[in-house]
This record gives structure tokens, sequence and C-alpha cells, in this order.
């Protein structure tokens, strides 16, 4: 391993714990203005002293600003870091960081507030060797968890030299260090249900059951689900509302589905398959977003080999199934690596964590790949 790899992962392996847990004590659940406000003030003061700090408009209304940390340089290279602050744990479901043995425990603690912490001291590393990058950027977005509108960075950022996410990382199932480099499409269904109420006791027939409706697109939905097949499908109906009496036939509702694939041309095959009526109540389905796939695999199979090299084991480029913002960028930016972050699991549950031990060695990971694109 390189020394500065070795150094500088010491460096942020000795701040990550606290820098892990002053992140994690702030409930930040996706669109929470204040929450994401502080979260932004604490990862403001963990970025190194040359950076410039600049605040762009959120892809979502009503959410807080999003940040940019920059560090300009003398080189020739521009590399873009990514993250986001947002959660989906509500501030009542809020568990602070807690040490259980091997595991760093807390809300959001790897989806993804571990991966930004490393992303910090990445960037403070790069602010000790500004002559070889043009410019470095930490990006930190407060809606990735739960975005219904377009994504409103990748122009901004097109044509830059790498884009590496902080994502959690993982190992292939032989025990190496891999980053993902192949995502799957992913696309939200939403179906609204338009029928009508009445007496569920003494005029049921008189009522169009939109609950029904709903059910029936649901059970269509997951009928599609093939993830064995050519497009590598899921589809799982996931949020369902309808209905506000227990004694009346519900007259409107929604449901929510979710879709991951690797052609986003197979959501429309699903989106054709929801009914449009069902017992006389109304179905009107669309997307709510649909999120690109990922495929980086060849572009970037030098740059793993040659951080791995730097790094004194094997980087292995891997697919993942989840959603990122990385898959944004990866059209424009065809060097962009993701699952940089420190392992972990629990994403989105309460027993979410980051292993503690990986903080040093997905540090180890990142600055390599750094290394290497600085080169």
């Amino acid at each position: 391993m390189s020394g500065w790899i070795a150094e500088q992962a010491a460096e942020i392996t000795a701040r990550a714990e606290r820098e892990l847990e002053a992140l994690v004590a702030v409930s930040s659940p996706s669109g929470d203005v204040h929450g994401a406000e502080e979260c932004i003030s604490v990862a403001s003061a963990l970025a190194p002293a040359a950076a410039a700090s600049e605040r762009l408009p959120c892809s979502s209304p009503g959410h807080a600003e999003d940040l940019v940390l920059r560090l300009p340089g003398t080189g020739a290279r521009r590399i873009l870091l990514l993250g986001h602050l947002d959660t989906v744990v509500a501030h009542e479901d809020h568990r602070p960081l807690l040490r259980e043995q091997d595991r760093l425990v807390g809300s959001g603690a790897v989806d993804m507030k571990g991966g930004d912490v490393v992303a910090l001291g990445v960037l403070r590393a790069l602010a000790l060797r500004p002559h070889d990058f043009a410019e470095a950027a930490l990006l930190l977005v407060c809606d990735e968890e739960w975005r219904s509108a377009p994504f409103t960075h990748v122009e901004r950022f097109e044509g830059w030299d790498a884009c590496l996410c902080f994502e959690a990382g993982q190992l292939t199932p032989d025990g190496d260090e891999a980053v993902v480099v192949r995502r799957k499409a992913a696309g939200t269904l939403h179906v609204r249900a338009v029928g009508a109420s009445s007496h569920s006791g003494s005029a049921p027939e008189r009522g169009r059951n939109a609950l029904l409706a709903l059910a029936a697109a649901a059970q269509a939905v997951a009928e599609t689900h093939d993830p064995s097949g050519p497009d590598r499908l899921t589809a799982v109906p996931t949020v369902l509302h309808s209905g506000d009496a227990f004694n009346v036939v519900p007259s409107g509702g929604e449901l929510f589905c979710d879709l991951r694939s690797d052609r986003t041309a197979a959501f429309h095959d699903v989106l054709g398959q929801v009914p449009r009526e069902v017992g006389g109540a109304e179905l009107h389905a669309e997307f709510a977003r649909i999120w690109p796939a990922m495929d980086a695999r060849e572009e970037t199979a030098p740059l793993l080999s040659a951080a791995a090299e730097r790094l004194g084991r094997p980087i292995v480029g891997a697919g993942r199934g989840g959603a990122s913002d990385a898959s944004h960028f990866a059209p424009s930016i065809p060097l962009t690596v993701d699952g940089l972050g420190p392992r972990g699991g629990g994403a989105h549950a309460p027993h979410e964590f980051v292993l503690r031990a990986s903080l040093r060695s997905r540090a180890e990971v990142a600055l390599a790949v750094v290394d290497a694109l600085l080169a």
C-alpha cells in the first residue's frame, strides 16, 4: 500500500467514529429543512479549511438547499465526490449512535452518513495535494431518499473526469473489496383510484370501492415480478392508502409500487398491466420518478486495476439493485464508481449499522481509487 493511502486512511479512521456520531445525532428525514440544515452545519465544520462552501437549489421543492464543498487546484482533473444527508427515518423513530461490539448502530449510519464521513475525510486528504487536480468537489444532497422531481445537478458537473459516490461498500463472496459500477434502473409507480362512497352496511352496492380497485392494481403489478427474467425485473407494491371509516365504501386512495430493472422500458410494460377500471372505480397510473440504470464496468476496469495495485489487494467492480444518485451522473461522467462507503447493514431499519473495522478498510479503498485517478 502506498504511503499516502496508509497515512490518510489512518487519519480518516481516527476521526470517523466521532464524526459519524455527530452526523447521526441529527435526525434528518427527507424533506425536513431543520434537520438538513443541522447536518450541513456539521459537514461544513468537518470540511478542510481550504474548501469553499456553496449552496445549490435542491432538486425537490420545499427542501433545504444542497451543499457543495469545492477545493481549487492547479492540476488537470476534476473529481466529484457524492453523498446525501437525508434518511428515511421519521423523527419519532430516530436513534442516535450506539456502540455495540463491532457495530456502530444508528439511524442513517450506513445509508449514508458513514459514507459522508469517509467522503469528507477524502476531501481533507485531497486538500493536501492541490497540484494533482484542477478541482475537487463534494456534493451532499438533501433529498436522495424521496425525490419525485428531476435531478438538477447533472448539467453542472457534466464532463468532469470522475464521480465517486460513497454509498455503502461491500465484499465479494470471496471476501475481496468491491465497489459498485452497475445498478438497476429504479421506478416508483403511483396509482390513484377514484370511486364513490356509500354506506358499507345499508347500501354497499351504491358505492364504487377504490380499495378493491387498488388491491387489483397491486396484484397486477406483483404478477409482473420476474427477478430471474431477461430484465431482472422486480415489481413490489409497497404503500397503499384507502378509506377513512370502517363503515364507508372507500371513494379514493393511492398505491405506490417500487420497480427495479436493467431496462427502464420494462417499467412501461408494468404500467400497461394496471387496469383502468375495477368494479366501476377508475384507476390512474403514472410514474412518480424513474432513475436511470448504470453500467460503468468497462470504463472503470482500468481505474480499479490501478487502484488495486496501489492498495495491495483486489478491488472488484460489482453490481447492486438499489438506486443511487451516481446513476444520474454516469451517462455524462463515464468514470463513475459507487459503493465507496463503509460496510454495514440494516439500511432503512431500526438496527441500521456500520461495521467499525470497515471504516479503515473502505477509506483505504476510496483513497486508492483517488490516487489512481490523480496519477
